[in-house]
């Protein structure tokens, strides 16, 4: 068998080979070309918005085919079914169902900024529901779809034909406002994608004005006008730093939320370096962004602007704000051009049958001898020599007739004039014919001038989007502004707290320093189950956002956050693994930490001091030292300050009440003497208001309140005297 029996051949009808028609080309070309037509494909007629009208092919055809179907945003309403139907049918040839989505979603007002279809039934919703069948719903287009498709009937873009060749179709709608920008896009191509938010169309038209009163105005300042965000731009980057795994550690930073304030990181390198960095929001200081970078990497989520887009409805590109903007005027301006030039041509073929009229008003003589007798009409007034005006005959003095400067007649003059009735014949219409040619004349001779003037046509330009705005702008319905933007209070960084959901928690501890959160605020008298030989010891509710105060034995101090505790299904986790708690000491408490509170902290010697809760957070798993305690002393007390007075009791059951006043405020070390104790030391210690009162529970469980104090009263690093009868057995006033 020879290498040509494999090659395929085309057969005859009877069977018989036809020479000349098998093909061969290698294989890569071959899948090259056809890939390239496919992409190319996707790219131009399904996945990129143009930046002119701002739609792809299916949106441009669904809204013509709704123009052709005459659904106005007055008139009446059609079954969808029929719309998708007709757009497949004459101009989309695809899925009638993915027709029927596009239509859905040009409906949606939580899609659509500004609606371009106005649907009756169910068209979905915000939470996901799909619409309803074709079958059930009925659209017609909106006013805004209107204003795009304005002037569309006076040749202000281009047709060209459609899929099979029996209807045309408009190649881009002539767009009275940036449709791209106010409604926003998103699609995947081959090997690019596009997505782009939607914007308030008030300050979208004040941006274009602006650009077209400074064509040379920045992005930046476009910006300020359309509110948009910065972005960090890496060109460089250290030496035999490999930009990918760079990449991937930026990414993982994002992933454990170690830098907080970076939202996302996107690589736009080709040969040269770009790495694009995003802020969590605009109001993020780029110097402590990046100086979080550099102390964290070798060097959620915001909408991804990714403007890439048509540029004529040809070149792909990823345009910025201006570049956008500028393709929107040009093609307006080209509308605008177009839309005169039509006019013009229309003004030149009604005054040039306004000519042929006056010339047989002029000589309505011979015009009626030529029509009466002669064979053939028309041939004789186009070969009639006009300049030799017949003049009829007139009673009124001041009569002038018109000079037309014409010596012969056209074919469209001649059939015109064959064309008149008799009732034209009259005095009054050749004085309306004079009337409409002069102002045709005028008019032409304005339009004339605006085509060669660019600064008229820039300001009719402004002036139709001025007119768009007053029908869509904020003060209607519809262009309200939705959402509002305010300078935020700049801060040295964000904790990571910040990015945390809020959410209610219970924190269980076990004597042997076992901890959980159980979500929800579960009761805090339930049973719980722990390890054997083990047992409650702190229970409290939180939320995933506190930060929890871990006081120890020793006097340091640990910071837990609420979001990163162990699940409550199970027993938990020792909390010596996650702070380095020494394993010989014991937790004296478990707190929330509340900013601006301040404790009163004591040691079991009886020395202690007001700390405010600032100076108690620890950075590190290693804590922080707080209160100074020697060998044989462990942190007694942590208690919230409030009131204005301090009782302390001793192992000895003595009890002492000073003012608050007379123990000073530090953010750290051993304190002043609470107390004096001749054996012992330092049992419990609380802050309470004089005036009320100090509180206890008695042994059988009932809160008693001593207003009298006088007894216990004496100056601080005093002794004391016994507890009041019925004070609680362990000596603790909680």
């Amino acid at each position: 068998m020879s290498a040509d029996d494999d090659e395929p051949k085309i057969e005859g009808p009877q069977g018989e080979p036809v020479e000349g028609l098998t093909t061969s080309e290698p294989l890569s070309r071959a899948i090259g070309e056809r890939y390239l037509t496919y992409a190319l494909s996707t790219i131009m007629h399904r996945a990129l918005p143009d930046a002119r009208d701002g739609l792809k092919p299916v949106h441009r055809r669904i809204l013509w085919a709704m123009r052709r179907l005459r659904l106005t945003p007055t008139g009446g309403f059609l079954k969808s079914a029929k719309i998708s139907g007709d757009t497949m049918g004459d101009f989309h040839p695809h899925g009638d169902q993915a027709i029927y989505d596009a239509m859905a979603r040009l409906a949606q007002d939580f899609n659509m900024r500004y609606p371009l279809v106005d649907g009756q039934g169910n068209f979905g919703n915000i939470d996901g529901d799909n619409p309803a069948a074709s079958r059930y719903t009925e659209a017609r287009v909106t006013a805004a779809a209107e204003a795009l498709m304005e002037g569309i009937d006076e040749t202000a873009v281009d047709f060209r034909p459609n899929y099979d060749g029996r209807l045309e179709e408009p190649v881009v709608l002539p767009a009275a406002f940036p449709n791209l920008l106010a409604n926003g896009s998103s699609g995947i191509a081959v090997g690019m994608a596009t997505n782009i938010p939607p914007h308030n169309l008030t300050e979208i038209i004040d941006a274009t004005m602006a650009l077209i009163d400074n064509p040379a105005i920045d992005d930046m300042a476009l910006l300020d006008i359309v509110r948009g965000t910065w972005q960090i731009v890496v060109t460089e980057i250290p030496y035999q730093v490999q930009k990918s795994k760079l990449i991937e550690k930026l990414a993982e930073l994002i992933q454990i939320r170690k830098v907080p304030l970076l939202a996302d990181v996107r690589d736009e390198s080709a040969e040269d370096i770009r790495l694009i960095l995003e802020p969590r929001t605009r109001s993020v200081d780029p110097d402590v962004l990046m100086g979080s970078l550099f102390r964290n990497s070798d060097l959620e989520v915001r909408f991804s602007l990714n403007m890439n887009v048509l540029i004529d409805g040809k070149v792909p590109k990823v345009c910025s704000l201006k570049e956008v903007l500028r393709a929107f005027l040009d093609h307006r301006r080209d509308v605008l051009q177009r839309r005169t030039t039509h006019r013009i041509e229309k003004i030149d073929a009604r005054l040039e049958i306004l000519g042929g009229l006056l010339i047989a008003f002029l000589n309505l003589d011979r015009v009626i001898d030529i029509i009466r007798y002669d064979d053939d009409p028309k041939a004789a007034l186009m070969a009639e020599d006009w300049s030799r005006s017949h003049i009829r005959a007139t009673s009124d003095r001041d009569y002038r007739p018109p000079a037309t400067g014409q010596g012969v007649l056209t074919e469209n003059q001649a059939e015109a004039i064959l064309n008149m009735r008799l009732r034209s014949l009259r005095r009054l219409e050749e004085i309306e014919l004079n009337a409409e040619r002069d102002a045709l004349t005028k008019e032409r001779a304005d339009l004339a001038d605006l085509l060669a003037s660019d600064r008229r046509q820039w300001k009719r330009v402004g002036t139709d989007l001025n007119e768009v705005r007053k029908l869509y702008g904020k003060a209607t319905v519809l262009g309200a502004r939705r959402t509002q933007f305010a300078d935020a209070t700049e801060t040295p960084d964000i904790p990571y707290e910040a990015m945390i959901d809020r959410e209610p928690i219970t924190v269980i501890c076990s004597r042997m320093g076992w901890i959980r959160a159980m979500k929800g605020h579960v009761d805090l008298a339930a049973d719980q189950k722990f390890k054997d030989g083990d047992g409650p010891r702190f229970a409290f509710h939180a939320e995933t956002t506190d930060k929890i105060l871990l006081v120890a034995e020793n006097g340091r101090f640990y910071t837990l956050l609420g979001a990163n505790l162990p699940g409550g299904r199970g027993m938990g986790e020792p909390v010596r693994l996650m702070v380095d708690l020494p394993n010989d000491t014991g937790i004296t408490d478990l707190l929330i930490y509340r900013p601006g509170q301040k404790y009163l902290l004591a040691s079991s010697a009886g020395d202690g001091f007001i700390v405010p809760s600032e100076e108690l957070l620890a950075q590190t798993k290693a804590g922080k030292a707080v209160l100074t305690v020697r060998d044989g002393v462990k942190t007694a007390v942590c208690v919230p300050v409030t009131g204005d007075s301090i009782a302390v009791v001793g192992d000895n059951r003595k009890m002492l009440v000073f003012p608050l006043s007379e123990l000073p405020e530090m953010p750290k070390g051993k304190g002043l003497r609470l107390q004096k104790y001749k054996d012992g030391g330092l049992s419990d210690a609380i802050t309470f208001t004089k005036a009320a009162g100090l509180s206890w529970k008695d042994p059988a469980g009932r809160t008693r309140t001593e207003t009298d104090l006088t007894e216990w009263q004496g100056a601080r690093a005093s002794a004391g005297k016994m507890a009041p009868r019925g004070f609680p057995r362990d000596n603790r006033f909680a």
